[in-house]
């Protein structure tokens, strides 16, 4: 194993030579430090915030919360959960961050994690098969091999708004809220209608003097129903959490979520308004999860849950030019091709006589002013500060930022500027030793990680064929669904210039598992170089 110089107190690092350095230190990351370590690598994180919990330490705009519901979001770990309880069903941003710190304190990760260290480079020398890392702040590693915990939502997209750089109120976004922020009393315009958008409008809606909400397209939200979490509820049910955690990898979401099998179709009238009343009394991620799956596929079928959607919806809204807007007769887009959000009261808070809504489709921002924004009728309205609840480059903005360079010398926004190839989701041409992961993914790379090691092997690359099925199978099952009618950022189509292509694994954890295992096991698709030199 090779050694680790730690980082000096006084912040002056000097270079770190690694085994593993993980990029990323919220749930992904957290839990691939845990898992190394646990195998005898020397293993460091950069993190580019100031204390883990990945979106959970950025996301601290007003009505942060999560919405994947307990005790499913959370680590798996029976160390971490025993003692854990929460207050929730859906737990605030802060909670989460409270959450982080304890796991933090179980787990002992922050000695091996350097803070405020936002990479800004890594070089290959192909001649010894590292990689030198380095960040913004002066950080340096050397590691054989580099895991990219850079999660989906991390860079935000700033929309290139015309004179944006003139306003002189406050100008924030979302994910970059700072607790100097005060919105008391201010005339404040919310740009977006995505599920941070409707958090941040429910609770700025009731402290604001006037708020205006700029919405493109509208939400099709659905009920948090929101209930607080006893101790002893939690102390009860955490005698099945094994076996939980087992089954939500085994679904497509990774919820506990029972789906029904067949179609909507074969059910009558009554008795499909029977189901779907008792998956919308659930609340959450029910209606869609648990339901009926040829919704998207099916046109009718979607909009079947649309007209069901929107006949309980509507009656929440008493201005009726807003009820026109908000929940359209016509579905704005198909359901569930965009990702949906959840919602407490945000219909409710729409409703109110202070909030107004700019529809930019007809009405399109056509410049900032200091004072406020014109929009095509011309005329300037007038704002404190305007909240930019405008989204990320969702899945890759974070790689192509980083300016990471693999053997070739490319850059993933070289690599990837006619759209983005990768072999199981995991490697990429061109990057020897290099693995990108999200949470379930970790324990495949610790197995994989294992058999490098027992059979001598140095390193492993994507090869370019394997890419290219391996993203025409992704396309390919796209095509069969309703998924790509609708601009989304699951189709990168959220940001200017991006190629519009699926972004997601559409089959679902368990059948991803298996298409990985099969293919790691084998090494198929992969440069693969031996201690000797020898490659195959």
């Amino acid at each position: 194993m090779a050694s680790i110089t730690p980082p000096s107190a006084d912040g002056k690092d000097a270079l770190m030579d690694l085994d593993i350095l993980v990029i990323g230190a919220g749930f992904g990351g957290c839990y691939a430090l845990h898992q190394f370590r646990k195998l005898g690598y020397r293993v460091h994180v950069f993190e580019a915030g100031s204390y883990l919990g990945g979106v959970w330490h950025w996301n601290t705009y007003p009505g942060a919360r999560v919405d994947s519901e307990m005790p499913y979001y959370q680590f798996s770990l029976p160390e971490i959960w025993r003692k854990w309880n929460w207050s929730e069903r859906f737990p605030s941003g802060d909670e989460l961050r409270e959450y982080f710190k304890y796991v933090d304190k179980t787990l002992a990760l922050s000695k091996d994690i350097t803070y405020s260290a936002t990479v800004n480079g890594a070089e290959f020398n192909e001649a010894v098969g590292t990689r030198t890392v380095t960040t913004e702040a002066g950080h340096q590693a050397i590691c054989r091999r580099l895991i990219c915990a850079t999660g989906s939502s991390f860079k935000p997209h700033f929309p290139a708004f015309r004179h944006l750089d003139k306003f002189r109120g406050e100008l924030v976004h979302s994910t970059r809220w700072t607790p100097d922020v005060d919105i008391r009393g201010k005339r404040v315009a919310i740009i977006g209608s995505g599920a941070t958008a409707i958090q941040c409008t429910q609770e700025i809606a009731k402290q604001a003097e006037h708020l205006t909400v700029f919405i493109r397209t509208v939400s099709i939200s659905l009920p948090m129903v929101q209930r607080p979490l006893d101790e002893m509820e939690q102390r009860i049910g955490k005698s099945t959490y094994k076996r939980m955690f087992r089954y939500c990898r085994d679904t497509a979401s990774g919820l506990g979520y029972d789906q029904q099998l067949g179609s909507v179709h074969e059910l009558s009238d009554e008795e499909r308004e029977e189901l779907w009343e008792e998956l919308w009394s659930r609340g959450g991620f029910n209606f869609n999860q648990a339901n009926y799956r040829d919704f998207l596929v099916d046109t009718k079928a979607n909009n079947l849950m649309y007209q069901f959607w929107a006949r309980k919806t509507r009656p929440r809204i008493k201005n009726p030019e807003k009820a026109a807007f908000l929940v359209p007769e016509k579905a704005p887009f198909a359901f569930r091709t965009k990702r949906s959000s959840l919602e407490q009261d945000y219909y409710e808070r729409m409703d109110q006589d202070n909030v107004d809504i700019v529809n930019l489709a007809t009405n399109p921002v056509q410049e900032f002013t200091e004072k406020g924004i014109i929009c095509k009728d011309g005329q300037e309205q007038l704002f404190d500060m305007v909240v930019m609840a405008t989204g990320f480059d969702a899945m890759t903005g974070s790689l192509t930022a980083m300016n990471i360079r693999g053997r070739d010398g490319l850059t993933f926004q070289e690599r990837w500027k006619d759209g983005v190839f990768t072999h199981l989701g995991l490697c990429s041409s061109g990057c020897p030793n290099l693995f990108m992961i999200y949470g379930p993914q970790v324990d495949m790379v610790v197995d994989l990680l294992r058999k490098l090691d027992a059979e001598g092997i140095m390193s492993i690359e994507a090869r370019r064929p394997a890419e290219e099925q391996w993203k025409q199978a992704i396309q390919d099952a796209n095509d069969k669904t309703l998924l790509p009618l609708t601009d989304s950022w699951y189709m990168g189509a959220n940001i200017p210039g991006k190629k519009r292509e699926q972004l997601n694994y559409l089959g679902g954890i368990k059948q991803y598992e298996v298409e990985v295992r099969a293919a790691l096991k084998t090494l198929e698709g992969f440069e693969v170089v031996t201690e000797r030199g020898g490659k195959s």
